[in-house]
């Protein structure tokens, strides 16, 4: 099976912790056993500070895009380290490199590609252009709900949701450097015309990456067809 795992910088750079990305680079090797294996790593909060940074200073919002996605692309270096030979030495600048090194037979970790595409974008697009059979988004709660679940206490969670349902969750949502939701319009999108499977859990235990190989955790998105 070929998948694709966007994990969130603020799961991944949370508590600046190195344990954290021995733990991840584990479960991820695990998988590689038996999968083709991408990662997508987001730039977190440390991301989000030098986009402020560079915001202070005068930087266009696609500047400061490209701010993070050398944010990004520094903490996919960390996790092809802590990967060691199980991971391609180099990180792909955009999705050809990366269906390139992935005939490596190892895995493959990236970071962003270009300005206005957040993380979970970037893996939604690369999930369709190298044809993934699963992605799997690893964010900071437990799915995908009907509200902030940790603004709302009532917030409900979708075990199973279609990709028109996740969009009409995100209506409205802030589209601005450094502020992408746990799915954006154009992630969701690509899902949707895809119809790649898609699932969203809580990856702060690295072990639910694994899990959901398994058994059902966090939600799914549904094909509308």
């Amino acid at each position: 099976m070929r998948i694709v795992i966007t994990l969130g910088g603020s799961v991944i750079i949370r508590d600046h912790n190195p344990q954290l990305f021995q733990d991840y680079a584990q479960v991820f090797k695990d998988i590689n056993k038996e999968n083709d294996l991408f990662v997508v790593v987001g730039g977190g909060k440390t991301a989000r500070d030098y986009i402020s940074i560079a915001r202070g200073v005068g930087a266009s919002e696609a500047l400061c895009d490209d701010v993070g996605i050398d944010v990004t692309r520094l903490n996919a270096r960390l996790l092809c380290i802590a990967l060691g030979n199980k991971a391609y030495p180099r990180i792909p600048q955009n999705f050809h490199q990366a269906q390139e090194f992935a005939t490596s037979g190892k895995i493959v970790v990236m970071g962003g590609t270009e300005p206005a595409h957040s993380t979970d974008a970037v893996g939604s697009i690369l999930a369709e252009f190298v044809g993934a059979d699963l992605l799997i988004n690893a964010t900071s709660v437990d799915g995908l709900y009907d509200k902030d679940p940790k603004k709302y206490q009532d917030a409900k969670l979708f075990p199973e949701v279609t990709p028109s349902k996740v969009l009409e969750c995100l209506s409205g949502n802030e589209v601005k450097a450094g502020t992408y939701e746990f799915l954006d319009h154009t992630a969701i999108q690509i899902i949707k015309r895809s119809g790649i499977k898609t699932i969203i859990l809580n990856g702060e235990n690295p072990e639910n990456i694994k899990r959901a190989l398994n058994e059902r955790i966090g939600t799914l998105i549904i094909s509308e067809d």
